[in-house]
């Protein structure tokens, strides 16, 4: 078997890139020592989102400096790999767009019904991520 793709972690605050090695599904590759003791030696468990998996040749779409492994995948797997690291349609990124404008379009509301029951400004920003600038514009 060839290297069909690379096993990666995610730098913090990067981008996500590939596809969450736990998405993908039970891989046989994955049991062997090899990953076993990479993951080991990096402190990560297989189910983190930090652990990601590209096919072998979008390696190029790896983070520079990323730590890497090289993993041989039956047929079947490289198939799953390839169709879990797939970009999403137009139409299904369209519908989480719309699903985040309904989610955000009363954030100010929500934001001073907390401020009224008496959470302070940095404990909401903290829950919401909201900028605090603006959860201070609405306390004054």
């Amino acid at each position: 078997m060839a290297d069909d793709a690379y096993l990666f972690l995610l730098p913090d605050r990067h981008p996500r890139v590939g596809a969450a090695l736990a998405a993908v599904g039970a891989l046989e590759c994955a049991q062997t020592p090899a990953v076993q003791g990479w993951l080991h030696a990096h402190g990560v468990p297989a189910s983190s989102e930090q652990v990601r998996i590209l096919p072998a040749e979008a390696e190029a779409f790896i983070p520079e400096g990323a730590e890497r492994l090289p993993l041989p995948l039956g047929e079947d797997e490289a198939l799953r790999v390839q169709q879990e690291c797939a970009p999403p349609s137009v139409t299904d990124m369209e519908s989480e767009l719309l699903d985040f404008r309904e989610t955000t379009q009363d954030w100010e509301s929500l934001v001073h019904r907390a401020l009224t029951a008496g959470i302070p400004a940095p404990r909401i920003a903290q829950l919401t991520g909201i900028d605090p600038h603006d959860i201070g514009r609405l306390a004054m």
